[in-house]
């Protein structure tokens, strides 16, 4: 496969197994513009590629990613919630929210089997994500949270569709309702990583073993055996995000959320008046 220089990752394929690392360019590696055009075409490449077996999916530095990068995505959202926007720019911001649904959605229907590996923060956009990887990992640092409700958004990027076959509706809902952060053995304990490890090196180190175990098997039955798991929990999926994202186009525009970006970007406690 040709290799292409990416913005948001780097990509590095060996012994049948890719790493696709997430590199920022926002702090924090956090999910900008490049994040959502890259990631589908990154994964596109990977399922297509006979060479790769597994993938494991990586953030660079202290933090795996802080999630949806508020500042850059501005010029995506900002028509949509601009006072009494008419349908125009809300049609626009579904087809918007929807190409960005599908970047994930790339991660989860790629045929390859991904095994994420999580230190430091994991937030938001970031949970979308992970939820979409086969098998889930985090250093003992690492720290979760579905944050969206804290800035006025309901989360509509993967979690709320696929977190419930993997956490449980309960978990699922207090995260979700609170937007309260939770540390690596909290998320070991509820389902939503399978094992911890001490540290960000051990973490990538067990992430690769295990894709490297992946790799090993019949690449054909491998594909196979995640078809069948994943046949039964599509439909379910793919018809949350359908419905989240007409949801969002209709009504996430608020004073809420406008007071949510302002306290974000004055770094005070934001003051909700449900308008």
């Amino acid at each position: 496969m040709t290799e292409h220089s990416w913005n948001a990752f780097t990509v590095e394929r060996k012994d049948h197994v890719a790493q696709v690392t997430l590199i920022g360019p926002g702090k924090g590696n956090a999910q900008g513009p490049d994040f959502w055009s890259e990631l589908p075409q990154i994964f596109a490449e990977l399922d297509a590629d006979p060479e790769v077996r597994a993938v494991v999916l990586a953030g660079a530095g202290k933090n795996f990613s802080f999630g949806l990068d508020l500042a850059a995505m501005a010029p995506v959202m900002g028509p949509a919630l601009a006072d009494k926007a008419q349908a125009a720019p809300r049609t626009t911001f579904l087809g918007d929210i929807k190409k960005m649904q599908s970047a994930i959605t790339a991660v989860a229907d790629c045929r390859k089997p991904v095994v994420a590996a999580v230190q430091g923060w994991c937030i938001g956009g970031a949970v979308d994500l992970i939820s979409a990887a086969d098998v889930r990992y985090a250093s003992a640092d690492a720290k979760f949270s579905i944050r969206e409700v804290r800035v006025a958004i309901v989360a509509d990027m993967g979690s709320f569709a696929r977190l419930p076959a993997i956490i449980g509706d309960g978990h699922l809902r207090e995260l979700a309702l609170t937007g309260k952060d939770i540390d690596a053995a909290r998320a070991e304990k509820i389902g939503l990583v399978n094992d911890v490890f001490a540290d960000a090196e051990a973490v990538l180190a067990a992430a690769h073993a295990t894709a490297s175990e992946i790799a090993a098997n019949p690449p054909l039955v491998v594909q196979g055996v995640k078809e069948v798991l994943d046949h039964s929990r599509k439909p379910a999926v793919d018809d949350s995000l359908r419905y989240v994202a007409v949801w969002n186009a209709a009504f996430l525009p608020s004073e809420d959320i406008g007071e949510a970006m302002a306290a974000v970007f004055q770094k005070r406690a934001p003051e909700f008046k449900g308008r």
